[in-house]
């Protein structure tokens, strides 16, 4: 399960352009993504993920800020969508994955090549009443 972890922490860094938060009310949104090849056969397997060019996965994490430290993760309510550029709009199934004290939200979805996705994401922490928004563009390669 760490592989996941160092795995996501990797694409993170290494793909800045699908790398993304969104910071409200005491709370950073972290989401990305990317094509499920870039994902280990072990990592896919562990997670029922097709590994593919023609497949992508969104990954949303929320963490309450605590100054002097990276936050703290938190379970919340977590949906997604996305549209493409001529209007065509695909709820994403979200899962919750639990990795230590790591919580993560996961879904995975069919991409044509240099396809751009406008994704709308919708967060709201456990605890709390209000939805925190978070929007992002990705396009993808798959050739």
């Amino acid at each position: 399960m760490r592989l996941f972890t160092a795995l996501l922490f990797m694409l993170a860094t290494s793909v800045a352009s699908a790398e993304n938060s969104t910071k409200e009310n005491g709370y950073t949104i972290h989401h990305n993504a990317i094509t499920t090849d870039m994902l280990t056969p072990e990592v896919a397997r562990e997670y029922g993920l097709i590994r593919s060019r023609n497949r992508a996965m969104l990954n949303v994490s929320v963490i309450r800020d605590a100054p002097g430290t990276t936050g703290q993760p938190v379970k919340a309510d977590v949906r997604a969508s996305s549209t493409n550029i001529i209007g065509q709009q695909r709820r994403l199934r979200m899962r919750e994955i639990r990795e230590g004290e790591a919580i993560y939200y996961i879904a995975d979805f069919l991409v044509r090549n240099e396809e751009q996705l406008n994704f709308h994401i919708d967060v709201k922490p456990e605890g709390e009443v209000a939805w925190i928004p978070a929007t992002f563009s990705q396009t993808f390669y798959t050739d």
